[in-house]
């Protein structure tokens, strides 16, 4: 079955090369604001959300909306919601080809509990769960940047419970996910080398390596300066990229190119392609609002408003008038993973060259 549902993602990222999609593939949804984390990088740890989608209208949502083949569930942290088993299972029941599912954690909530989750959701039977474990630094640097003594001991516990789960879940991925920042930078071969004293099992393909970046509806960032100094963070990159080993795994080999296109867009600062938002993906935050991105906050509407069906937004004025304004080259996009990878498959000659 999950062969037959890694062709159908296979296929729509195909097609998506050829033509504009009549429905999007892949939601990356918030399922809330809530963090513990009080990361230098990011300021979603200062919201205190209140009146965010409850189970019963994500239930709806996804029953109404049953066409994703890949789901990031986001935050936040979202092991905060008690029912994240539950809202991943709606997908699950509702988009028969649902492919891949990822989450990112940072690692804060109670372990065992995290862990029992994280096993509850692999047993639904998604043929691909890729869980990214937040990291930027070794001990010292990435407490202090996340701003939680003992995170870091309590991400590498994160990752050797992880390793267990996938001696016996075929279907778990997990890579630690560190973002590169003024406050960490030079730093990344060294963070590396640091976990692999603690877990000699780790290579380079185990780091996912994001640049920090602004966003006014997602890190709730806008303008602060996080950004190493540009050619220091693309030398530090291109070394990275030296150290990983060749791996055609799906998702490895997007990686790859996504790497390789971040070290061109911190040279330029501009996306090295034409984005995919409204067309394969879509942001949907936990209020309900949708956006066509992470990184650009133009409102297209509320699922709430539309009595949770997002075709009854999908074309709307505002729709159109950001997908004239992307075609145009005029959107706030960055090259971020949230948004980068479904612009890659969608651009599929990025992967050879």
């Amino acid at each position: 079955m999950k062969y037959a549902e890694l062709a159908g993602l296979g296929m729509i990222a195909l097609k998506s090369n050829l033509t504009q999609l009549g429905k999007p593939y892949k939601l990356t949804f918030s399922i809330t604001y809530s963090c513990q984390s009080r990361c230098l990088t990011c300021n979603i740890w200062q919201i205190r959300p209140t009146g965010e989608l409850d189970l019963r209208e994500i239930e709806e949502f996804s029953r109404k909306n049953s066409y994703f083949k890949w789901i990031e569930i986001t935050g936040g942290e979202p092991f905060l919601r008690p029912d994240v088993v539950d809202i991943v299972r709606a997908f699950k029941d509702n988009s028969k080809g649902l492919y891949l599912l990822t989450m990112p954690t940072n690692s804060l909530c109670n372990h065992d509990m995290v862990v029992r989750k994280i096993k509850e959701i692999l047993e639904l039977g998604i043929p691909k769960v890729s869980i990214t474990i937040s990291l930027d630094g070794y001990r010292d640097l990435h407490d202090r940047i996340r701003g939680i003594p003992g995170n870091f001991d309590k991400a590498m516990l994160m990752a050797k419970s992880l390793k267990e789960l996938q001696s016996r879940y075929g279907n778990l991925f997990f890579v630690f996910g560190y973002t590169m920042s003024k406050f960490n930078e030079g730093m990344l071969i060294k963070t590396v080398g640091e976990v692999q004293k603690e877990l000699p099992w780790v290579t380079f393909n185990d780091f996912h390596v994001n640049s920090g970046q602004t966003s006014e509806i997602y890190y709730k960032n806008s303008g602060t300066q996080i950004s190493p100094q540009k050619t220091l963070q693309s030398s530090e990159l291109r070394e990275f990229i030296r150290r990983r080993k060749f791996d055609l795994g799906t998702i490895p080999v997007i990686e790859n190119a996504f790497l390789r296109k971040l070290e061109n867009y911190i040279e330029t600062g501009k996306p090295p392609m034409k984005g995919r938002s409204l067309d394969a993906s879509l942001f949907l935050d936990s209020y309900g609002n949708v956006f066509p991105s992470i990184m650009w906050g133009r409102k297209i509407g509320n699922i709430r408003d539309v009595d949770y069906e997002l075709m009854k937004l999908w074309h709307n004025s505002e729709a159109e008038e950001a997908r004239r304004l992307i075609a145009q080259g005029k959107a706030p996009e960055g090259w971020t993973a949230c948004e980068a990878y479904q612009t890659i498959v969608g651009n599929i000659g990025s992967l050879i060259r």
